[in-house]
């Protein structure tokens, strides 16, 4: 509730369209990108419901911080994993700014920086945390692969 002059009124009617379910919460969220076709999607809060939890794409996520030094280091890591699935049709390899942007589903914790999870598009609500693992281009593939619903064929298996 954003009012302008707080009173009695204003609470009555806030109140009203709570109960009626006519009010929409409030996202804390950058603005969409207007072009957004790089090889890492960027998410913000208002399109994390329709990239992240969109059932059609497996999605692997990165939350992180602009001022961090772990998010600095694995940036250029990120973008060569993003290369390397950018033809996969069922695989988004995503990135929030998480001190600008909400997170809108409580699946996702963000307790430290990174945080990458990986969405299976059957399991959005059910996502798995990068874990115990060196952040390189080998672990975070290996990852992937290990947890992805389809990936195509890679010439290095064929």
């Amino acid at each position: 509730m954003e009012p302008e002059e707080f009173d009695s009124d204003v609470l009555r009617q806030f109140i009203l369209a709570f109960k009626k379910g006519k009010l929409k919460p409030i996202v804390k969220s950058q603005p969409v990108p207007k072009n957004n076709k790089g090889p890492v999607k960027v998410v913000v809060g208002k399109t994390f419901d329709t990239i992240v939890m969109d059932p059609k794409n497996d999605v692997l996520i990165e939350f992180y911080a602009p001022w961090c030094g772990h998010c600095k280091k694995l940036e250029p890591v990120y973008n060569e994993l993003g290369k390397k699935y950018k033809n996969e049709k069922n695989l988004i390899i995503a990135k929030m700014d998480a001190t600008a942007n909400d997170v809108t589903n409580d699946h996702y914790k963000v307790e430290g920086f990174p945080t990458i999870y990986f969405a299976p598009k059957d399991k959005k609500n059910n996502p798995i945390k990068f874990e115990g693992g060196d952040r390189d281009l080998e672990h975070l593939s290996k990852f992937i692969e290990e947890h992805a619903t389809k990936l195509s064929r890679t010439k290095e298996e064929l």
